[in-house]
């Protein structure tokens, strides 16, 4: 089943004489929460999914039947795509409480099929059931089942190689946030099929510690260490401090280890310090290859320092004091997309 994306701007107001000081700061606590909760997906606003100026002909919803349920994803195709001329796959992962439709322009702010259409790849937002992703954790659902996302999104493979002949050798995923956490699940439950991940805002579960991928996987991690909600060093996600767990998360530093020693890589990393070309927004970025790894893969860390829970070139959604800093000094979109490219089965 298909239909054209057409989406609006869902931005609602409201505004309240408060009677006390109380009455205030309660207010603003709900507030933020139901703010957090659609900027875990970073999808405040956006007029639409893909790129302001794309062709009608470059994006459009499909659905299909998964687990006796109608699931949606959302296609941007570069501009010069041919079936016959096979293309790139990145799937792209909205956050908790966002959207597929809304992902590109409400996270990315149009970066990402920017870097897309450059390159000619395909590009594929994917709806997660009530607007969150299984990604190994419990403690953030919102149904007492589990939904077998892995089998949802290796199903939307299978369509996009038949129907629209994307290359099965270079098909990778990013996300942010919970995104970025089922990126993650993906590289270890989906490897034969996922070439390299590029996670935004997240890094291991405690749920997948002891998982292994059935094959080599490169990763790049993209994170800020002043992220207030997916703390840099690990420990429990909180929406705010003394709010419910939703769920333990190992270091970045140790997610990183992890896929080193999967893919054989070498253990001294080549670190680059970028120059700071915006010295305002209050961030800095160093790299970290772990290059030599089986079958050519690579371990990257993208340390966003001072940067918050962001996409990096993208959209400050929400204020800084609420989800930290955007860094302007690198393009994240570009940056996952090179690095995707490099890599192939």
């Amino acid at each position: 089943m298909e239909r054209r994306m057409n989406s609006r701007n869902g931005e609602a107001c409201c505004s309240h004489r408060t009677a006390s000081p109380l009455w205030a700061a309660y207010v603003r606590m709900v507030t933020t929460l139901a703010c957090l909760m659609i900027c875990a997906g970073c999808n405040a606003t956006a007029a639409k999914n893909g790129h302001p100026d794309a062709n009608p002909e470059q994006e459009f919803t499909k659905t299909l039947p998964y687990e006796g349920i109608e699931r949606t994803y959302h296609i941007h195709l570069p501009p010069d795509f041919s079936k016959d001329k096979p293309a790139p796959l990145v799937l792209a992962l909205h956050g908790g409480g966002g959207t597929g439709l809304k992902f590109d322009q409400g996270t990315s702010q149009g970066t990402l099929s920017a870097a897309a259409d450059k390159r000619g790849v395909v590009l594929v937002f994917p709806e997660g059931i009530n607007k969150q992703w299984c990604d190994g954790r419990t403690e953030m659902l919102k149904t007492e089942r589990a939904c077998d996302d892995v089998g949802f999104i290796s199903k939307i493979i299978d369509v996009m190689v038949k129907d629209f002949g994307v290359d099965p050798k270079r098909v990778y995923a990013t996300g942010i946030s919970n995104g970025g956490f089922m990126s993650v699940r993906l590289a270890m439950d989906l490897s034969d099929k996922i070439v390299a991940v590029a996670p935004v805002t997240a890094q291991l579960s405690n749920a997948l510690k002891d998982k292994i991928p059935k094959l080599p996987v490169s990763i790049m991690i993209v994170n800020g260490t002043k992220d207030p909600l997916v703390p840099f060093d690990g420990g429990d996600i909180r929406l705010f401090w003394y709010s419910r767990s939703r769920g333990e998360i190992l270091s970045t530093a140790w997610s990183i280890e992890h896929f080193v020693r999967h893919n054989a890589c070498d253990t001294t990393p080549q670190r680059i310090k970028l120059q700071d070309k915006d010295p305002d927004d209050g961030t800095t970025v160093e790299i970290e290859k772990f290059t030599g790894g089986k079958d050519g893969t690579e371990v990257i860390l993208v340390k966003v320092i001072g940067g918050g829970h962001t996409w990096p070139g993208g959209k400050q959604y929400l204020n800084p004091r609420r989800i930290g800093l955007v860094s302007r000094d690198i393009n994240a979109s570009d940056l996952i997309l090179d690095f995707f490219l490099k890599h192939r089965r």
